[in-house]
């Protein structure tokens, strides 16, 4: 498992938010630059992100949740075309960002 993993569950659904593009960049000189991304699986999870050896520096980081897509793939409308979280890696402990996703809004945390 990547040092990094997330999930999106559709709350409006009550669901798993399946083939969602997420994408994970890192702050560098002021720029944010792409690392890797991938789509997430049938449960709505993304655990591969990274190769499992991989270790994330110190840094500002930011994933990107393409909502957009998934919406029109499920014929709902929505107010936010995407989501961005961004976050700080201070350790090499695992880092879990859950996203908790309706066509109106959405939160997140910490997860474990």
């Amino acid at each position: 498992m990547s040092q990094l993993t997330t999930h999106i569950l559709d709350t409006s659904l009550g669901a798993p938010a399946r083939d969602v593009s997420v994408t994970l960049f890192a702050l560098h000189d002021e720029e944010w630059v792409q690392l890797a991304s991938r789509l997430t699986n049938n449960d709505g999870r993304v655990t591969d992100l990274l190769d499992a050896a991989a270790l994330l520096p110190h840094g500002l980081y930011k994933l990107h949740f393409n909502t957009q897509e998934y919406f029109e793939r499920n014929f709902t409308t929505s107010f936010f075309p995407f989501v961005e979280i961004a976050f700080f890696v201070n350790s090499h402990e695992h880092y879990h960002v859950p996203l908790l996703l309706s066509p109106f809004g959405y939160s997140t945390y910490r997860g474990s």
